[in-house]
């Protein structure tokens, strides 16, 4: 019988690594599943949730972007889906009111810097704080 195995990664640590019965992410072509006995692929993961459906149930991840990779797993029959992942973080686990301050912090400096006509690097971080604030807040409530 054919498996699926998922890793999400990101360069600290696994984040989960498990059998599953479908994985879901999100490129920058659409929505995708990866299920037992997936065609090899590699792509993008552009900011989402990733879920992993699981026997026990349904994992969510929020995941900031990153690469994805569909292969032959270590065992027979097996289907091998790697997400890798810069920042990457269990839904359960977000601390929303951190989460909230840093957005309120980001719109702040982004309010500050739209005085000036030029984009700085400060602007720029402060609008990938935001994307990230707003992605965890948006999956917390989720």
């Amino acid at each position: 019988m054919a498996t699926l195995k998922v890793e999400i990664v990101t360069p600290e640590s696994p984040l989960w690594v498990g059998e599953a019965s479908a994985l879901v992410a999100r490129s920058s072509e659409g929505w995708f599943t990866v299920l037992p006995e997936h065609m090899d692929m590699v792509g993008d993961v552009v900011p989402s949730v990733v879920r992993v459906d699981t026997s026990d149930g349904e994992i969510s991840i929020a995941v900031h972007g990153g690469f994805f990779q569909v292969g032959k797993g270590d065992e027979a029959d097996q289907t091998l889906a790697t997400v890798l992942a810069g920042i990457a973080e269990k839904v359960e686990e977000i601390d929303v009111a951190r989460a909230q301050a840093a957005k309120t912090a980001a719109e702040a400096e982004i309010a500050a810097d739209s005085r000036n006509e030029q984009e700085t690097s400060a602007s720029a971080m402060a609008r990938a704080a935001l994307e990230r604030a707003e992605l965890r807040l948006s999956a917390a409530r989720a």
